[in-house]
């Protein structure tokens, strides 16, 4: 989640920023020699998650700030490959780390509803996003199962905007690519936001609704050798959350 816009002084924020995002999930699975398609659309998602924890933290000191990005899901489903039922779980943890700056700040008239100058700012931004999944596929009329996990952490660029639309208004966006083959073949994060100023138990807090995407190319040499560990994936909905600024 993006800082309190506007605010371009001294002196530390902390944001700390809860959410749920109704992410459907798309894309190739490769398990040993057992290759599917994982298609769970956002229609379906809720009946089929299992656990679902998410959140940000982020400090904020004048143009500087870093933040910590956390998803943990578990889903399971029941896909087709060759007129059988094949059960999946899945499970992904993600965690991203970064820095940013605020490189270009254009001034807008007036303040926020914190008091502070509006504006829009332009952001690059760099990390480290690290992704833990474990996948597993059986196929009942088989007596065939079969599971993999994996790990794998993604350098990553990308540039984030946060525009104040007016005093309570607020626009954020960010996208950045990572991988490069250090990881992952390539992996794409993109996210837009928009957030409403009030105050919850007295307490300075953004409003949030927007929609995120993701995507992954990873592969690996499976246990048997003469495969392939593939993970394919994108996850793409809309997300809802607040941001409380102390």
């Amino acid at each position: 989640m993006p800082p309190p816009a506007g605010r371009g002084g001294t002196g530390w924020t902390l944001i700390v920023s809860p959410y749920v995002w109704g992410a459907s999930i798309g894309g190739d699975l490769g398990l040993a020699g057992l290759q599917t398609q994982a298609h769970l659309p956002f229609g379906d998602i809720f009946h089929h998650l299992d656990l679902a924890a998410m959140g940000t933290v982020e400090v904020v000191n004048g143009r500087w700030g870093g933040y910590l990005d956390a998803q943990h899901v578990k889903t399971s489903q029941t896909e087709q490959v060759l007129s059988l039922p094949v059960d999946l779980s899945i499970r992904t943890t993600r965690v991203a780390g970064g820095f940013y700056y605020k490189a270009w700040i254009v001034p807008l008239p007036g303040e926020t509803a914190f008091g502070n100058p509006r504006n829009v700012s332009f952001e690059p931004t760099v990390g480290l996003r690290w992704t833990d999944l474990k996948a597993s596929a059986a196929v009942a009329p088989l007596a065939l199962q079969t599971a993999k996990g994996a790990n794998w952490v993604d350098p990553f660029v990308g540039l984030r905007m946060n525009a104040d639309l007016s005093r309570r208004w607020n626009l954020f966006a960010q996208a950045d690519v990572g991988g490069f083959g250090a990881g992952s073949d390539i992996s794409v994060n993109a996210v837009a936001m928009l957030g409403y100023r009030t105050h919850v138990f007295g307490q300075r807090t953004i409003l949030r609704a927007g929609y995120r995407f993701i995507y992954e190319d990873y592969d690996q040499p499976d246990f048997t050798g003469r495969g392939k560990f593939v993970w394919e994936m994108q996850q793409r909905g809309p997300l809802m959350g607040l941001s409380m600024l102390f």
